[in-house]
């Protein structure tokens, strides 16, 4: 086990989840299923309780807790993307798969989890500073899922 794993809480569906990150992302996996030993408050004996996964070379440990808890935005997953081929297959993806858009590059998988598909040119104008990260969080503000062109467009002003 890692020394530093997130650990994402599902209602009781954390080994699809997993599955569907290790199918929609390079460097990602599904390691172990544990099954619980005995009956818990929300799953019975022999449930999945924690998956074992790997998000982006990202340690991971999915927890079946029950509906107790939500996930919300101040938690997510950002993924760099290198151009708009790769941010909309990501997007798509995950909005695809039973998930919803929200602003400025950020959706939501169909379990709740936030994620932010984040093209590089867009970090790269950000942090550039001045008028050209001015444009280009502008241009970002009005956007759901990131336009590669509109942030390029709006670098060079």
């Amino acid at each position: 086990m890692e020394k530093n794993t997130i650990c994402v809480w599902y209602d009781k569906d954390a080994e699809a989840a997993a599955r569907f990150y290790a199918e929609t992302f390079p460097n990602s996996a599904v390691g172990a299923v544990h099954h619980a030993p005995g009956d818990y408050p929300d799953g019975k004996q022999g449930a999945v309780l924690v998956v074992e996964f790997t998000v982006a070379g990202i340690p991971c440990i999915g927890l079946n807790g029950g509906p107790q808890i939500k996930h919300n935005e101040a938690f997510s997953f950002q993924i760099s993307t290198e151009d708009q081929e790769e941010t909309d297959r990501y997007w798509n993806a995950i909005v695809g798969n039973g998930g919803e858009e929200s602003a400025c590059g950020w959706c939501k998988d169909k379990w709740g989890v936030s994620w932010q598909i984040t093209p590089r040119v867009l970090m790269e104008a950000i942090t550039a500073g001045g008028a050209e990260a001015k444009r280009a969080f502008d241009a970002m503000m009005d956007m759901k899922k990131i336009d590669v062109a509109a942030i390029e467009a709006a670098r060079r002003g």
